[in-house]
């Protein structure tokens, strides 16, 4: 809408540019004034502001100011209409689009709260976005919640360490939260109030220093990460285990493939709970490697053995193209 109001301004411009050149134009050659003269007697008449004629004119002259008259002023009053009409459409558009979104964010449900459009928030944004997750942005710099919403992502400009900004984001529905922005005195503001007002929430933050890891975890967040440390190790791994780390990626990013590394949790309905993985034929043809089992006491298992009872509140971590874990899911959380 606003590269729409860009061009309609630029054309309106040069429609009155060209005729006040015209206009300017034909009093030299008709009337020989000189171009200010010329150029202000064009002003004063398609304005309709009416001062006396400069020098009376001829009758070649007063045919031309007539022709001026009539094109000059219906284009005055066109360029005014069209720009009212615009600047009334993006008051509505505003209106509407704001009356929109809150009803998105007021309909979002077990959704994630990415606190920071920056380049961390901005990375969590896109993961979120590719795999069709429910999620909602805050930032309170108005260009960044731009880029945000032109980006397809459901944004609002507010400042994520005030209560009044967590509670219209729907921090009591939410599933999880990402505290990303810059300060880590921001992100304790944030862990505090968002804990507070809901405090099964999931909280992951980033913090700039390893020092402050600490205080963001006693201050209620479930993860901390620091970026630097995770890039550093991260570039020691490409060059001590390359295959290693593409293979993670490949498992990842899905993308292209189909394949997708996933985890899923066993509910208490589900057919096979209390039995051995050994005993779930069902589980062995979906086509899907189980590469460990988190157990409810916090315990994971690798490679888990065949023995291994499978209770509800498991979680299964396992690879396989999405369509198999799909089926798996359904299986067993049935």
């Amino acid at each position: 809408m606003h590269s729409r109001l860009i061009r309609r301004i630029l054309l309106i411009t040069g429609l009155l540019a060209l005729i006040t050149s015209i206009g300017t134009v034909g009093f030299v050659l008709i009337e020989g004034y000189p171009w200010f003269d010329a150029f202000y007697m064009t002003l004063s008449t398609i304005t309709t502001i009416g001062y006396q004629e400069i020098k009376p004119l001829s009758h070649s002259g007063r045919v031309f100011n007539s022709f001026l008259i009539i094109v000059g002023v219906t284009a005055v009053f066109v360029a005014v209409g069209a720009m009212t009409q615009t600047i009334i459409e993006l008051e509505l558009q505003g209106r509407y689009g704001e009356r929109r979104r809150k009803k998105m964010i007021h309909q979002l449900r077990d959704h994630f709260i990415v606190c920071g459009y920056g380049r961390v928030g901005r990375n969590a944004a896109y993961e979120f976005q590719r795999t069709a997750t429910p999620f909602l942005v805050i930032d309170r710099n108005e260009q960044r919640v731009a880029k945000a919403t032109n980006a397809g992502m459901l944004a609002m400009a507010a400042d994520a360490t005030q209560d009044d900004s967590l509670r219209e984001a729907g921090v009591f529905r939410a599933k999880g939260l990402i505290a990303a922005l810059a300060s880590d005195a921001d992100n304790l503001f944030i862990i505090l109030s968002a804990k507070a007002l809901n405090p099964q929430l999931t909280v992951v933050t980033r913090a700039s220093e390893e020092e402050a890891g600490e205080k963001l975890r006693r201050a209620g967040a479930d993860t901390v990460l620091t970026p630097f440390s995770m890039a550093g190790r991260q570039l020691a791994d490409v060059l001590l285990r390359p295959h290693v780390v593409e293979f993670i990626d490949f498992a990842r990013s899905n993308m292209g493939t189909g394949v997708v590394m996933e985890q899923v949790r066993v509910s208490s309905q589900a057919e096979f709970t209390g039995k051995t993985l050994g005993e779930l034929t069902e589980l062995r043809r979906s086509g899907v490697i189980i590469l460990a089992i988190r157990k409810t006491s916090g315990d994971t298992t690798f490679n888990p053995d065949p023995n291994l009872e499978i209770a509800a509140g498991d979680f299964l971590i396992v690879m396989g193209e999405r369509a198999n874990l799909q089926r798996l899911e359904r299986l067993i959380t049935a």
